[in-house]
């Protein structure tokens, strides 16, 4: 009687919900079908990138790149530099010194309009001071926080956009000195490692980082986290370096940052503001056309190299047990066999002239060849620095 009534009262329930349901459409102008999105930075002593696209329908997956626009940075002195198309995807110019008194701006013309952003002063910025990383308890992550140089301006606040790449360290499952040679039919010993016994990958945050300096006292950044590193991760099973671009921000920008990345974060909802409803200071002036994307403009930008290293931290190693195929008492067809589906002799612990087994272990290349595990193996440049460095 208990389970028929809880039934009834379900169904009830059902019954309400599905009478809340209506379809929802979204109110969404031809206005704001297309829009051209902009993403760049104006800067000196560097090759400049701007990406041009359109917004996309919900049905459709491929950017919509534009390739046939004409693109130049400004200034209101009549100075002007011309971008050209690249194979990256983008318009590149390359401006080697932007003056600190004249105002700068993006000018586009694309599809029969005009787009221009706000004309505005280069801004200088700070080197960076320090980033160290840093594992609050035994079971914590490692925080990775940055101090700039004190700041030109102590009397306002700061703000400053940071992006960061990542290289790390990574080794084999196992290595091998040894290889099986069918024509001998016995171990041959190697000189060194089969394999290169270590490889690097990179990676490239995916996220625009920026921090303002209203709370901190003297308007100058301290430690402030940038990311974090899992103790789990292979990054700091071995040795880590991370460069981190820093950039000097209007308050404009650091509110657009803002903005964007709650959009993103909340993309989908019903109270999500269109992309259109972004603060800007990109303006069509030939129609009302709205535009998505910020222009910044910086006199230079600063960078910094760090080093990590695995065995200053408490960090979390899988456990795992030995992958390799051990034979205990192996014949000579078992190690053609081996041979023949690709394996590669690991141990050759021979006792056979003491009246004992020969016992071998083999292993895939995958477990031995960090390239298998989409590594490099030249080492980087920079990899032999015994100590951050702050460019």
């Amino acid at each position: 009687m208990k389970y028929y009534a809880l039934c009834i009262i379900n169904y009830a329930l059902l019954l309400m919900l599905s009478g809340c349901i209506e379809e929802y459409e979204a109110d969404i102008s031809d206005d704001d079908a297309a829009l051209l999105v902009v993403e760049g930075t104006i800067c000196s002593g560097q090759l400049n990138k701007f990406y041009l696209s359109r917004t996309l329908p919900m049905n459709e997956y491929t950017p919509w790149m534009m390739a046939d626009a004409s693109v130049a940075v400004r200034g209101d002195d009549g100075s002007e530099y011309m971008t050209t198309w690249s194979e990256e995807g983008c318009y590149v110019c390359w401006i080697e010194r932007l003056d600190p008194d004249v105002a700068y701006y993006l000018h586009i013309e694309a599809d029969g309009e005009v787009y221009e952003s706000d004309p505005q002063k280069p801004l200088p910025t700070e080197k960076i001071a320090e980033v160290c990383g840093v594992q609050n308890t035994p079971e914590s992550d490692i925080d990775v926080l940055i101090t700039p140089n004190d700041p030109f301006v102590s009397d306002q606040t700061n703000y400053y956009s940071w992006t960061y790449e990542q290289t790390w360290e990574v080794r084999p499952d196992y290595l091998t000195f040894i290889y099986f040679d069918p024509e001998l039919q016995t171990k041959v010993d190697l000189e060194g490692s089969l394999f290169p016994e270590r490889g690097w990958k990179d990676a490239i945050g995916q996220d625009i980082l920026v921090g303002a300096s209203n709370n901190y006292d003297g308007q100058h950044i301290r430690k402030l986290k940038l990311y974090g590193i899992s103790r789990g991760s292979e990054m700091i099973f071995h040795r880590y370096s991370g460069l981190i671009h820093q950039r000097a921000i209007s308050k404009a920008e650091y509110e657009y940052e803002l903005a964007r990345r709650q959009a993103s974060s909340e993309m989908g909802g019903l109270f999500t503001p269109l992309p259109s409803a972004l603060p800007t200071n990109i303006h069509c002036l030939t129609s009302h056309k709205s535009v998505i994307g910020f222009i910044g403009c910086s006199l230079n930008t600063s960078a910094y190299r760090f080093f990590l290293n695995g065995w200053d931290f408490v960090i979390r190693r899988p456990s795992q047990r030995d992958g390799r195929l051990w034979f205990e008492d192996t014949t000579i067809d078992d190690c053609m066999r081996m041979v023949d589906i690709g394996m590669y002799l690991c141990e050759w612990e021979d006792e056979r002239m003491t009246g004992g087994p020969l016992k071998t272990a083999w292993a895939f290349k995958y477990q031995l060849d960090v390239r298998s595990q989409g590594a490099y193996v030249t080492e980087p440049d920079f990899w032999r620095l015994q100590g951050n460095v702050s460019y």
